[in-house]
């Protein structure tokens, strides 16, 4: 199999969490305390990849400066994205609830918010997706840890966000037309991802690749930690740590 194509199918399979979490939340009724667990738990794994998997291997080949500049560059960047999606309605996507000011309000509500939403689910996809195809450069296999990280994470993500929705009013059609649209295109991003720095100085390469890791995090920060510390309390530290130190194990044996 072309390694480019292998690059697509992994970013579709992380991908495909997602629509697999949304199906679960449109058939079965989950605790939101469940959701908020698995996404606490998601958060630490997804934190022990970026540090352990992206940081590293981009300050190995890249440097520090270059990494440094680039972590800040993708941190800022997705800030300024979410901030602009949140003044249309997407400020809440990942949350499940309808309680108060976590509700995720309807079309009537915030006219265009469906689609600021769906964006903003985009937004939160295309970086994890992007690493996944940039990780074959270096080894030609994906990552263990991070292929992981990506798919533990995007299952409580797929599953809170489309609960959300659900409860908000919105179509099965639409609940389905997004998180497809979103695997389809994770797949597409991790290919190109490959296909493009194929022939990249590795500095280059080192720097795309920080430049994800920081709007992983930040994304994380601005959106799942929330939701889950929301109906966690106390343990959402407990369940993120345990996240981490799995991700971490699986790192070092998978290395």
């Amino acid at each position: 199999m072309p390694t480019w194509l292998e690059a697509g199918l992994w970013g579709l399979l992380g991908g495909g969490a997602l629509v697999l979490g949304a199906l679960i939340a449109w058939f079965a009724r989950v605790p939101q305390v469940v959701i908020a667990s698995v996404m606490a738990f998601g958060s630490g794994v997804l934190i022990s990849a970026v540090a352990f998997d992206l940081m590293a291997e981009a300050r190995r080949t890249g440097g520090l400066p270059a990494t440094a500049a680039g972590f800040l560059g993708g941190a800022l960047a997705y800030l300024a994205a979410n901030a602009a999606l949140a003044r249309h309605g997407a400020k809440h996507r990942k949350r499940s609830g309808m309680d108060g000011d976590e509700a995720m309000p309807s079309e009537q509500q915030s006219a265009g918010s469906g689609l600021a939403i769906a964006i903003g689910a985009l937004l939160d996809g295309i970086p994890e997706s992007v690493v996944l195809g940039i990780g074959l450069l270096s080894g030609g296999t994906v990552s263990v840890s991070v292929l992981a990280a990506v798919f533990v994470s995007n299952v409580p993500e797929g599953l809170s966000s489309a609960a959300g929705m659900k409860r908000s009013g919105r179509s099965a059609r639409y609940v389905f037309g997004v998180w497809i649209g979103i695997a389809v295109i994770s797949g597409v991003s991790a290919l190109l991802g490959y296909a493009a720095l194929g022939g990249a100085p590795p500095e280059v390469v080192a720097v795309i690749t920080a430049v994800a890791a920081g709007a992983i995090l930040t994304m994380i920060a601005d959106t799942m930690i929330p939701e889950a510390f929301e109906r966690t309390h106390l343990y959402a530290g407990l369940l993120a740590t345990l996240g981490f130190i799995a991700a971490f194990t699986i790192s070092r044996v998978g290395g």
